[in-house]
């Protein structure tokens, strides 16, 4: 009765318990101030919650498009950037999905959902894309994700071109752009196959609310909008992302923070700390049952980055707390 798909699938799943920092999940710091959260609450008393919301989130959509200095028509919004993943993968021919591990694990989670191929071509020594003469001739998407998870990495903008030039639709996932020195989506204007995934959970601080969006020549959202389910935004989440748009000096101060608390924490533990444009720093430590015994929350990485672990940018007094606790690993293990 059931697809084997389904019957043979593992099911995502995140750490539990009560534990008293939580650093694993590259969730933003900083709640939203409480003046914002009054203004919020006035906004919501004006909402008809009996009414559906706008079909296509035209009013977030215009003020994205505000934001970016980019017509309308070129950006759909969906319920978090990982239902627009999903939606891409119905939207094209071919059978083959391309990742790059290590990488983001929703591309394998829908590709496999939907009993697509997976086809993953390892990211390079450097956590660059590999230079390839050619992707085959059944690939539907390749995804790439820049700056990277969970390494932290950007990927260098001609391997990025290179891939683009062979033709085939290209998801670029620009979730930490923020944290980073440059984005790539004014390729969008050169590529007709390129789509550029963002989303509100990381510097904006809307990682409860599911808001993400995509950027791509208008006839390829004409046809993507086609398929992304109708009424899609709830009237509470447009709301709070059409509000936090407006807050580009509080966006900016808090990236800043985020940025030299990551290089306070590269700095302290450079002998095993990757590079990082992100909000999070992959660390050559097998640290994470240590940690975890002490309280602290981190991600702990497998396969070709068994041993290392990925800890999210906190507060001052967690990020004070995780520094203390690596040290005193470092020293117990005599290093």
């Amino acid at each position: 009765m059931f697809r084997k798909e389904v019957l043979n699938f593992k099911t995502y799943d995140t750490m539990k318990g009560d534990h008293r920092i939580w650093l694993d999940k590259n969730e933003s710091p900083f709640d939203l101030p409480p003046e914002f959260k009054d203004k919020m609450f006035d906004e919501l008393k004006k909402v008809e919650f009996n009414r559906y919301p706008d079909i296509s989130a035209l009013p977030l959509r215009e003020k994205l498009a505000t934001h970016l200095g980019i017509d309308v028509s070129g950006i759909v919004v969906g319920n978090g950037s990982d239902q627009l993943i999903d939606c891409i993968l119905d939207l094209f021919v071919g059978n083959q999905v391309v990742i790059h591990s290590p990488t983001f694990g929703m591309y394998s989670f829908y590709a496999k959902k939907k009993g697509l191929e997976l086809v993953d071509i390892p990211l390079d020594e450097g956590y660059d894309l590999p230079c390839l003469d050619s992707y085959g001739d059944h690939v539907k998407v390749i995804f790439i994700c820049s700056p990277n998870t969970p390494t932290g990495n950007v990927i260098s903008r001609d391997r990025i071109v290179d891939v683009l030039e062979k033709g085939h639709p290209v998801v670029l996932d620009e979730a930490y752009i923020d944290y980073a020195h440059e984005s790539n989506m004014g390729l969008v204007e050169e590529y007709e196959n390129l789509i550029v995934l963002r989303t509100f959970s990381k510097a904006y601080g809307l990682a409860a609310m599911r808001v993400g969006y995509a950027v791509a020549r208008p006839s390829v959202i004409r046809q993507l909008s086609k398929i992304v389910s109708p009424f899609i935004m709830n009237k509470i989440s447009m709301k709070m992302a059409e509000m936090m748009l407006e807050q580009d000096e509080l966006i900016r101060e808090h990236a800043e923070y985020i940025k030299n608390e990551r290089d306070k924490l590269i700095s302290e533990f450079s002998e095993y700390a990757h590079p990082s444009e992100t909000n999070f720093v992959m660390l050559d430590l097998d640290a994470y049952d240590y940690l975890l015994e002490r309280g602290i929350v981190v991600r702990k990485l497998g396969g070709r980055l068994k041993g290392k672990i990925r800890i999210t940018v906190g507060t001052v007094g967690e990020n004070r707390d995780v520094t203390a606790a690596l040290k005193d690993f470092l020293s117990a293990k005599g290093c």
